[in-house]
């Protein structure tokens, strides 16, 4: 069996291959199917199941040669062109697909210097978005429950698009626990709050050179080239020039909203 359809992720698309009708049922959960015959795909990506073995850790191998760059853990491989716009993803279960199209997609928006894949949820409050970032545990999940009623562009990895005119957030199909409740349009991003559980809410506001520190390790990135590592920073600048980062102490109630404007 050998099936394909087109799908979109954050402004781009994508035409999906599959091998099996397990490994489309797997890709289904990330996307929904669109019948677009004359339009370009930016991405090609072709999904095989029964890789590797269940999830172990995060590490990840990679390898890189002039022709093809591979990313390889435990439960899932990719094998992909050096510019990400063709890969074959080898995966294991949905957790394992996920986490591989994460990367690869990751990999994709820097390398063409589009924007970033950001650990956080985004909520929408009056027609425009603020991400909820932290360290594991810091309760981004948790902040993306609490906004309720408000929709959710991301409670995992937020799509954000990069540039000198305008920061855009785009909903995005990694989600770890609140699943979507129908597809939202693109926002312009109003605000980062970097997350502290506290007893008592309180606001305030980083200095540029903090903020970019505090979120270099909040990018999805699997770091092996120097020149990739820049255009993150790159891209982190300007992200930090044009978006107030706070750091923001919440109990854990929605009453932090009332902080946030």
């Amino acid at each position: 069996m050998k099936k394909n359809f087109s799908g979109s992720l954050g402004e781009h698309s994508l035409e999906i291959n599959f091998q099996s009708k397990n490994a489309e049922n797997l890709a289904e959960k990330f996307f929904i199917q669109e019948h677009r015959h004359t339009i370009k795909n930016d991405i090609y990506v072709e999904i095989l199941d029964g890789f590797g073995t269940s999830f172990t850790d995060y590490h990840v191998d990679i390898q890189k040669r002039s022709s093809k760059i591979t990313f390889q853990r435990a439960d899932y491989l990719i094998e992909s062109t050096p510019d990400y716009t063709s890969a074959t993803i080898h995966v294991h279960d949905e957790l394992a697909l996920k986490h591989a199209l994460m990367n690869l997609y990751s990999s994709y928006i820097v390398y063409h210097n589009w924007g970033l894949l950001i650990h956080s949820s985004c909520a929408i409050q009056n027609g425009r978005a603020h991400i909820f970032a932290g360290h594991s545990g810091a309760g981004k999940s948790t902040a993306a429950r609490l906004s309720e009623p408000r929709d959710l562009l991301s409670d995992e990895a937020t799509i954000v698009k990069i540039t000198e005119d305008d920061i855009t957030v785009f909903d995005s199909p990694f989600r770890s626990e609140l699943q979507s409740t129908g597809y939202q349009h693109p926002r312009t991003l109003a605000g980062i709050q970097l997350l502290h559980q506290a007893e008592k809410n309180r606001l305030e506001k980083m200095r540029k050179p903090d903020a970019l520190l505090s979120l270099m390790d909040k990018v999805f990135y699997w770091s092996h080239d120097p020149a990739e590592t820049q255009r993150i920073m790159g891209l982190l600048r300007t992200l930090v020039e044009k978006v107030p980062v706070y750091e923001l102490y919440f109990r854990k109630d929605p009453t932090f909203w009332e902080l946030i404007s």
